[in-house]
């Protein structure tokens, strides 16, 4: 029985990057050997264990067979005699199908570390068109580390396209690698990729065009990646990414607010803040005027912040005590805080 750490711990050890988590492999073990040992079994769909001290994941060694359509159509074989090569066959890249010995020794049946070095993303084998996920895994990583795709890896993930076999992802799924592609150093670059392979325009319809730049947090880019569009679209983008709320929110408000742009007038800019729920949000207002920076220019955001903390600063407790009658206060803060836009404003 030897263990070896594999994927993505060793490409990014390579890399010069920091190590978060390792995942090992097990070869020449059986389940009851490895809880005999005082490993603790968590896999759903094949043998995984926990290290009894360090926690970490341990899967034994396994080869996967297509049984059916989609990400989960496999079938898992794991047993002693499945050797490491056979485990690393079974992964997407080579960049991602190395592995190291307890000694340190390097394991690269597949030519990763050379990938690694020349920036490319090459899938290791035909195998690599069972699973669709790994169309948006090619895409995800493009963006990560601003990588190529080999020819004939991009010429694979068209023909998955192309055959339908992609149709078969799951939203949540998706969701789920867009995201990290999107949060990235390049997700201009997934964007490309999907559009290079033809899943952007089964997947992703709306989004024909994309900023080249990305900054932000992971709303303030979602926002900005659907500027351009309309709310129907970013209704049906949405609701087939499954977006969460704080992303889908803060797009929406951003496209309400880009056709009120240029605004100059204390009642307008008030109407905008109100409407934003700036005052009792004030940080997702922050994140409006970034990604409104962010996707039009010219705009600056100086007038509504300044806008906003003298409207802020309006005592609308004192005005409700004052007031003659309940219905009247919303009416006597509004101007008030009108007033307060225009004399910090000069206007």
């Amino acid at each position: 029985m030897k263990s070896y750490v594999v994927g993505g711990a060793v490409r990014d050890e390579l890399l010069g990057l920091p190590v978060q988590d390792r995942d090992f492999v097990v070869v020449g073990a059986t389940p009851e050997e490895m809880t005999e040992r005082g490993f603790k079994p968590v896999g759903k769909d094949f043998p995984v264990f926990l290290h009894p001290e360090t926690h970490e994941e341990y899967a034994l060694a396994r080869t996967e067979r297509k049984s059916e359509r989609g990400y989960k159509g496999f079938t898992v074989h794991a047993a002693p005699d499945v050797t490491l090569e056979d485990d690393l066959k079974r992964r997407d890249l080579t960049i991602n199908a190395m592995a190291k010995a307890s000694d340190g020794t390097l394991i690269d049946p597949f030519n990763g570390r050379k990938d690694l070095k020349e920036g490319v993303l090459r899938h290791v084998s035909e195998a690599f068109a069972e699973d669709p996920v790994r169309i948006l895994r090619v895409a995800r990583f493009a963006a990560r580390f601003g990588f190529r795709i080999a020819e004939d890896t991009l010429a694979l993930m068209r023909r998955m396209v192309d055959s339908g076999e992609a149709d078969a992802l799951v939203p949540e799924r998706v969701w789920q690698e867009f995201a990290r592609g999107l949060t990235a150093r390049h997700p201009e670059r997934m964007l490309e990729a999907l559009e290079h392979s033809g899943l952007r325009a089964r997947l992703l319809p709306e989004l024909a065009v994309w900023p080249q730049k990305f900054t932000g947090s992971r709303p303030v880019r979602y926002a900005h990646l659907c500027w351009a569009l309309d709310e129907a679209a970013l209704g049906a983008l949405s609701d087939r990414l499954r977006t969460p709320s704080e992303e889908r929110e803060l797009a929406l408000l951003a496209l309400r607010f880009k056709g009120k742009i240029p605004f100059e007038k204390p009642d307008q800019m008030l109407q905008i803040l109100k409407t934003a729920d700036a005052f009792r949000r004030p940080e997702r207002f922050a994140q409006l005027l970034e990604v409104a920076r962010l996707a039009q220019p010219g705009f600056d955001p100086a007038l509504l912040e300044r806008a906003l903390q003298a409207a802020a600063a309006v005592d609308a407790g004192a005005i409700a005590r004052g007031a003659s009658a309940p219905a009247a206060v919303s009416a006597l803060v509004d101007r008030a805080r009108e007033r307060a836009i225009s004399e910090a404003l000069g206007s």
